[in-house]
């Protein structure tokens, strides 16, 4: 288990600022769009990271988080005429991380997006992402997808496994899932989003099993589907890391839970962070934590700072699992 980031290099000298907060491994992903990412494109990628005495665990599929009208490849989900030939474009990404020695990848299987209503005030006046239902358009009217029952949805998120997961485990390339974020009641804007409840989540880690197909583990997103989040957060992540399927962690925090939570930094929200990563340990997960949707703070240039703290918090996390404390 070691410290890791998916936040996006702006240029080499974010890849050096990495290195001298003594991260090591990211998640990263080659430049221009993922559709035509050639093998040699990502083994340069591969061999840039590794120049910075960085390396390059996980890269992101081209299926996002964003809504499905923005996606890279909408047939996978919405079922249309170029599902299949863009289920294979996938699969040869996947052969291709496995030719440049990148054993993981992450996606999303999302149609609506992450919703959240306005961003409220956190600590010293940062800016932090929210989700009040009571604050949502309850009656949001559906997107590209229409609407959508839940056993299709099921049914084509079973079509995606059934092609890419004999794939993921002959090329042995890790596949992990981001949950849903946040869980919303039964269609809304049309859709009932089954990776949206830790039932759902155990659902379909058990579907078309394979010890390469599992989570990005969002902490947070797992957060915002439970009533009692602190209390609940421990067991779930047991269930999930016992039985091999936490390929990655989004070590995220909230106040709150289901339907109304606000972002936090690790360390002032509701969950004990310091209690989930000896859970972690306990359950033998060997992979990155890594920040994910800090606040956004003040500052002259502060892009960056607010993930720093967050470098170091989970950092000194993991030092004082090594020293036993």
């Amino acid at each position: 288990m070691y410290l890791g980031t998916q936040v996006g290099a702006r240029d080499d000298d974010d890849y050096r600022v990495f290195a001298q907060l003594g991260l090591k491994h990211i998640c990263a992903d080659p430049p221009g769009d993922p559709r035509s990412w050639t093998l040699e494109d990502i083994e340069r990628h591969r061999d840039k990271v590794e120049s910075f005495g960085l390396v390059l665990d996980m890269l992101q599929l081209p299926l996002p988080s964003s809504p499905i009208e923005r996606a890279s490849y909408p047939d996978i989900l919405l079922a249309g005429p170029e599902r299949d030939r863009q289920i294979d474009a996938v699969c040869t990404m996947i052969e291709n991380l496995a030719k440049a020695g990148i054993p993981a990848a992450k996606y999303n299987l999302n149609l609506i997006g992450i919703p959240r209503t306005p961003m409220e005030k956190g600590r010293g006046g940062s800016m932090n992402e929210s989700f009040r239902w009571d604050k949502a358009d309850q009656n949001a009217a559906p997107g590209l997808a229409g609407v959508l029952s839940e056993d299709e949805n099921w049914e084509r998120i079973d079509y995606f496994l059934e092609r890419v997961v004999p794939v993921a485990e002959s090329n042995k390339v890790r596949l992990a899932c981001h949950p849903h974020d946040p869980y919303t009641p039964p269609g809304y804007k049309g859709v009932t989003r089954v990776l949206g409840t830790v039932e759902g989540l155990k659902k379909f880690v058990q579907m078309r099993e394979s010890p390469y197909h599992g989570l990005n583990f969002c902490q947070g997103s797992i957060g915002e589907m439970l009533d009692n989040p602190r209390e609940e957060i421990d067991d779930i992540i047991r269930w999930f890391g016992t039985r091999g399927k936490i390929f990655n962690v989004h070590f995220r925090n909230i106040r709150g839970g289901k339907l109304s939570f606000m972002e936090t930094f690790p360390e002032e929200g509701d969950m004990d962070m310091v209690r989930s990563v000896k859970v972690y340990q306990e359950v033998g997960y060997q992979y990155m934590l890594m920040p994910d949707h800090v606040p956004t703070i003040s500052g002259r240039d502060p892009t960056g700072v607010a993930f720093a703290f967050c470098y170091g918090y989970i950092a000194a996390l993991l030092e004082s699992l090594k020293a036993g404390q």
